[in-house]
């Protein structure tokens, strides 16, 4: 063993992971020693590790996400409790009482969505009080983050009344959040940092080892993030984001040409994202080049930060899928959230079960209205114009979703062709 260890070098394969497929066919992205054990060096740079923190990690290890925070890990030296159950999240949370924990969008949409919706189920003063604590939350954090010193009295019984008993549903010691894998909505950034939990935003693909950015406390943007040391990024003339640095793989397996389309000159790898970068060198997204659809009357749509948005806005919705390559409108798939239908159905008085809730028109209502106020920001040709509501939610298993809860947009559009051909008839 000490033998082979000593044979290792940094420029040796450590790892070999198969990107999620989400827009086509997987390909083996080949990671060496060096990309690993920079990202936990990086990330440890930041300062927003400590020793003495506790981390709830739910993300498979299988994942370049999950992997680098085992990086970080043995880099800082914090403690980690494992437990790869999505389902047990909530009970972990109050069991392990963490002080960080790392999580896709998906996941912080149903903490949001579950508090949301238990406050609104219980109505009259209570509700009234935690809308109030959020109005407060939000203008007093929105001071902070301007660099003003706001008055802490208002905000304080709203700590004591609302906030207080939320962290405490997440174990009482969440010092951050961090977020990655896919794009957060800023509705949901807004309301966990209202709350005195700051979630993190991280940005980086598998191909550069999960981590090329990641956003700072100190100068806290809701979907900007910033290099870590030693990474550089810069916009390409049409758009697009492109990295350089230590955390990049050395190419995708046995697939020089697939390599060479995205290894440019001079080690800049570039990453099929598009953005932008802010006069403090913040980097945000403003979607994936990839995913970029286009109207049978020629307009470009962005459909990652559609279906974002209405997810923030619908407390039902699990998923969405915007659907509008070659149309001449958008449409969209969209899956509810078991727990939150069920709770709807019950203060609704209509069946519980999920088929019968779905196809209701109570909920059909409810949706609905999240489409319009949705449609009211959108420019006309992004408008959704119809939308089906599925009777079950997308899973792993059924291979609608990654590992990491990513949406296949090819998978579904392949294998709900007929359901969207309806909707252009």
């Amino acid at each position: 063993m000490t033998a082979a260890v000593d044979a290792t070098g940094p420029d040796d394969l450590a790892t070999l992971i198969y990107t999620s497929g989400t827009t086509g066919r997987p390909k083996g992205v080949e990671l060496p020693h060096r990309c690993w054990t920079y990202e936990g060096m990086a990330i440890e740079s930041v300062g927003i590790l400590r020793t003495d923190d506790v981390q709830l990690l739910w993300l498979p290890l299988a994942h370049s996400f999950g992997k680098v925070l085992t990086s970080a890990q043995l880099q800082v030296g914090f403690l980690t409790a494992v437990d790869g159950r999505v389902d047990k999240i909530a009970s972990n949370l109050l069991e392990i009482r963490p002080t960080f924990m790392a999580g896709v969008p998906r996941v912080f949409e149903k903490i949001y969505g579950g508090v949301a919706a238990h406050a609104t189920a219980e109505g009259g003063l209570k509700a009234k009080i935690f809308e109030w604590a959020f109005v407060v939350g939000k203008r007093y954090q929105a001071e902070v983050m301007a660099g003003r010193k706001p008055s802490g009295i208002k905000q304080a019984l709203a700590e004591r009344l609302v906030f207080s008993t939320i962290k405490e549903r997440m174990g009482g010691r969440i010092r951050y959040f961090l977020s990655g894998s896919a794009a957060l909505a800023p509705e949901i950034a807004e309301w966990f940092n209202a709350a005195g939990m700051p979630i993190l935003e991280g940005y980086g693909l598998t191909e550069t080892s999960a981590a090329s950015c990641v956003g700072r406390p100190e100068r806290l943007r809701f979907g900007a993030f910033e290099p870590l040391a030693g990474t550089e990024v810069r916009i390409a003339d049409d758009g697009e984001i492109l990295v350089r640095g230590p955390g990049v793989m050395r190419g995708y397996r046995n697939l020089p040409e697939h390599t060479a389309e995205v290894m440019l000159a001079d080690g800049w790898f570039a990453t099929g994202d598009v953005g932008e970068i802010d006069d403090l060198g913040r980097i945000r997204i403003t979607d994936r080049k990839k995913d970029m659809a286009k109207t049978s009357g020629g307009k470009y749509i962005a459909p990652s930060a559609i279906e974002s948005e209405f997810k923030a806005l619908c407390p039902l919705a699990s998923n969405m899928v915007v659907h509008v390559e070659g149309r001449n409108f958008a449409s969209a798939l969209i899956t509810l959230d078991p727990d939150a239908l069920t709770k709807f159905a019950v203060a609704a008085g209509i069946p519980t079960d999920f088929a019968s809730a779905a196809s209701s028109v109570e909920v059909r209502a409810s949706v609905q209205s999240a489409v319009d106020v949705l449609n009211a920001g959108l420019n006309r040709w992004e408008a959704i114009k119809k939308f089906a509501i599925l009777d079950h939610d997308f899973t792993i298993e059924g291979g609608e979703l990654t590992p990491s809860l990513k949406v296949k947009r090819s998978v579904i559009e392949t294998q709900y062709a007929d359901l969207l051909n309806s909707m252009y008839r």
